[in-house]
């Protein structure tokens, strides 16, 4: 599909990661926060703005699990001290628990992580 091409030729995408959030710097962290509840977001309101992306795509009919990966993130966040304010609405935490589609594997997602040698804690 172009949109795929296009989006992973310019690394213009958004990410929900598949890898442990404690493996996450807090870059990755943060931004995965944000990108899910924009995912949510979209979801959940009908929302047409990047209602066609393959991130967004990989996660329809999958919000349970969505609302899981959620959770994982804020077990992390407050690990780290931040303070989580921003709860998702466990009213619309249906579907599918558990993702199975992947714009990247998880292999290929260590090494995008690699890659960038960020601070995630990812072996060389």
């Amino acid at each position: 599909m172009a949109w795929d091409f296009w989006f992973l030729e310019y690394n213009i995408y958004m990410r929900i990661w598949d890898i442990e959030p404690s493996r996450l710097c807090r870059n990755h962290l943060l931004g995965e926060h944000r990108e899910l509840h924009a995912i949510w977001s979209i979801l959940t309101k009908n929302k047409k703005g990047y209602s066609h992306h393959p991130e967004t795509l990989r996660w329809k009919g999958k919000l349970k699990a969505l609302y899981l990966r959620h959770s994982l993130l804020v077990k992390e966040l407050e690990k780290r001290a931040y303070r989580h304010k921003s709860d998702l609405a466990k009213c619309f935490a249906l579907g599918k628990a558990r993702q199975s589609q992947f714009v990247n594997s998880y292999k290929e997602q260590l090494s995008i992580l690699r890659r960038k040698k960020c601070g995630c804690k990812i072996k060389r």
